[in-house]
C-alpha cells in the first residue's frame, strides 16, 4: 500500500533547546507584568485615578491654602504621587502576591535568573511611569500648567525616582509575607505623602517636617521638581545626594535578601 507523502518536508522542523536570550526574557517578562498591571483595577487606581483626582481636586477647590496659580503647585507633588503610587506601592504587592502564589518560583524554574526578572519589573514600571507623566502633563496643560525652564531636569529626576521606588517596592515584597507586604506598603504610602510634599509643598512646610521629609525619597523627589517645574533653577545637590543614596541602599539590599518564595 502506498504510503501517503508527508505533510512537511523532512528537516523543516528543527528543535532548538537553546534559552532564548536575556533581551528576549526581560522583553517577554516586563510586556508581561505591563499586562497584568493595566489588568488590575487596585492598581490602575494607584497609577492613573487617585494622581488625576488629586491634580483636580487641589487645582479646582481651594480647600488647601497654595500659592498660585495653583496648578504649578500641584503638578509636581501630582508626578511624585504618581510614581510612589505605581513604582512603589503597586509594584511591592503585586510581588508579594507573585511569591505567596508561587509565580516566581514557576518564573525561577524556566531559567529566568533575578537580574532579568527584577529587569523585567523594572522595564513595566518605567513604562507606566512614562504613561503617567504624559497623561498627567496633558491633563495639567489643559489647566494651564506653564512648567519653568529647567523642566528637563525633571527627567533625569523622575528616573532616578522610579528606580529607588521600585528597589524599595522589591525588597518588601521580595522578603516580607504577602498579609504583611499589603498592609506596609499601604502605610508607608500614607507616611510618604503626609511627609514627602506631595500634596503641600515642603518650602511651605515647619522646619522639622522639611528636614524630615527632605530626606526620604519621596520627598527629595518632590523638592527637586518643585525646582525645575516651578522655580527655574537646578535642584539641588541634596536632592540628588538623598535620591542616589535610596536608590543604592535598596537595590543592594534587594540583592542581597530577595527570595523567590
Amino acid at each position: 500500500m502506498t504510503q501517503p507523502a508527508p505533510t512537511f518536508p523532512d528537516g523543516i522542523f528543527r528543535p532548538d533547546p537553546r534559552p532564548a536570550s536575556a533581551a528576549r526574557m526581560v522583553l517577554a517578562a516586563a510586556s508581561t507584568e505591563l499586562r497584568i498591571q493595566l489588568r488590575n483595577g487596585e492598581q490602575l487606581l494607584l497609577a492613573v485615578v487617585i494622581p488625576l483626582g488629586v491634580l483636580l481636586g487641589l487645582t479646582l477647590t481651594t480647600v488647601i491654602d497654595l500659592d498660585e496659580p495653583r496648578i504649578d503647585t500641584v503638578t509636581p507633588g501630582v508626578l511624585t504621587l504618581a510614581v510612589l503610587s505605581s513604582a512603589f506601592t503597586a509594584q511591592a504587592i503585586a510581588t508579594g502576591f507573585d511569591r505567596r502564589y508561587g509565580v516566581l518560583k514557576r518564573l525561577a524554574a524556566t531559567g529566568m535568573s533575578r537580574s532579568l526578572l527584577i529587569a523585567g519589573k523594572c522595564g513595566s514600571v518605567l513604562a507606566v511611569a512614562c504613561g503617567q507623566v504624559l497623561l498627567i502633563g496633558v491633563v495639567a496643560a489643559i489647566l494651564g500648567w506653564h512648567p519653568a525652564g529647567s523642566w528637563p531636569f525633571a527627567i533625569p529626576l523622575l528616573l532616578l525616582g522610579v528606580i529607588a521606588m521600585v528597589g524599595l517596592a522589591l525588597l518588601i515584597g521580595g522578603t516580607l509575607r504577602a498579609e504583611a507586604v499589603l498592609a506596609l506598603a499601604n502605610l508607608i504610602w500614607l507616611v510618604l505623602v503626609g511627609i514627602g510634599g506631595v500634596i503641600v509643598p515642603l518650602s511651605s512646610a515647619p522646619g522639622w517636617l522639611r528636614t524630615v521629609g527632605g530626606l526620604t525619597p519621596v520627598g527629595a523627589l518632590s523638592d527637586g521638581l518643585h525646582a525645575a517645574l516651578n522655580s527655574d533653577v537646578v535642584p539641588s545637590a541634596r536632592v540628588w545626594l538623598v535620591l542616589i543614596v535610596w536608590t543604592l541602599a535598596a537595590w543592594a539590599a534587594t540583592v542581597r535578601w530577595f527570595k523567590w518564595q
